[in-house]
């Protein structure tokens, strides 16, 4: 199949209605991690803000975020992020009569329509997901030359077999180069490869074993007895999994800790915001993600995920994002939370992920 990224076509500023807009009005941040009243919120658009009579695009955005003009050009900054003086874009039209415009069509191909009434226009468990595997091979065989792919998953694919050598062939093939997850995913892909159980379930026949219910909490322990997951793996002779995986071809993977975290791994962040900003790093340069079987993260990674992407070349290109989940409600809610360019496939994730792999060859 042949594969070409959707064109951007940004605004046409020459437009009358965009050259009698006025400047976007700038106020100071009246204090530390609060915005003046009436501050505009970012969405995962483009967005453009008219300052000294010229259209700037903010080049890195973030949903719920407000703009900062640093003099020379658009940050997107979290409240909890902003200083007093900063200057924040204020206005609440998307229309550009303000000096602020919210491209939301900049990827839609001309001439497109749609009807006002047409039947299954969600995503659900009736929808025919065909067509977006065959969407997914060439994205992920551009992106992984060209892009940066970006997975977020839940510990569903610790508990089979067959899902985490697909996922580690995926790693060793070139088609991850970061993993975003939390403890339970690590802890229990290392348990898988330290006593082939996960949550002392055996990862091949499902039977429970014996006192299993320790086997993740002595993984833990093992791993911090041994001063860490690469020395744990070493030291075990641990050869197999989607963490080993990750700690062989060199790809970053965040761990994001949560409330009801035991042990934690070594590497787990605690810190909420700390996570936060680790992850957010990690998406600012992601061309494709892909949230499987984990409703909070996707919806976090959602949130921090825009659109688009300004590549270095100065190119505006789509990003592409897809949730992939057993649940419609978990897929449906990134729409309901404003990630509106996210695409949903309502399939068990362990068979998407083996699917997957097969269709790219690995």
């Amino acid at each position: 199949m042949d594969f070409s990224l959707t064109p951007y076509r940004a605004p046409d500023f020459d437009e009358p209605r965009f050259l009698s807009a006025p400047d976007a009005n700038l106020l100071p941040a009246p204090m530390d991690r609060a915005a003046p009243a009436g501050f505009h919120a970012m969405s995962i658009f483009p967005e453009y803000f008219k300052v000294g009579g010229k259209w700037l695009l903010a080049e890195e955005s973030r949903m719920d975020c407000v703009p900062v003009y640093d003099g020379e050009r658009i940050r997107v900054v979290e409240f909890r992020r902003l200083r007093r003086g900063d200057l924040v874009a204020v206005g609440r039209s998307e229309d550009g009569s303000e000096g602020i415009y919210v491209h939301a069509h900049g990827f839609d191909g001309p001439g497109r329509e749609e009807e006002l009434f047409s039947f299954r226009r969600g995503r659900s468990r009736e929808t025919a997901f065909s067509r977006d595997y065959d969407e997914l091979y060439p994205v992920l065989r551009h992106d992984r030359e060209h892009g940066k792919i970006v997975w977020v998953l839940g510990p569903a694919f610790a508990f089979d077999y067959d899902a985490r050598n697909a996922f580690s062939r995926l790693i060793e093939a070139g088609y991850v180069d970061a993993l975003l997850a939390g403890n339970a995913l690590a802890t229990h892909d290392l348990e898988a490869a330290y006593l082939q159980t996960a949550l002392g379930q055996n990862i091949y026949t499902q039977r429970p074993h014996p006192q299993g219910h320790y086997n993740h909490l002595d993984t833990i322990n093992q791993v911090r007895l041994r001063g860490g997951i690469g020395p744990f793996l070493e030291a075990e002779g641990i050869d197999n999994g989607i963490i080993y995986s990750c700690e062989k071809y060199g790809v970053p993977y965040v761990l994001a800790g949560s409330i009801r975290d035991d042990g934690p791994l070594p590497p787990v962040v605690g810190d909420v915001y700390e996570a936060q900003d680790r992850m957010r790093d990690v998406v600012r340069s992601a061309t494709t993600v892909l949230c499987m079987a984990t409703m909070l993260h996707s919806i976090a990674v959602g949130n921090m995920t825009p659109s688009y992407r300004v590549m270095p070349d100065g190119t505006v290109r789509q990003v592409y994002f897809y949730c992939v989940d057993i649940s419609e409600f978990a897929v449906n809610k990134l729409g309901d939370r404003g990630s509106l360019s996210a695409k949903g496939i309502v399939t068990n994730a362990q068979d998407f992920v083996v699917t997957l792999a097969k269709g790219l060859g690995v």
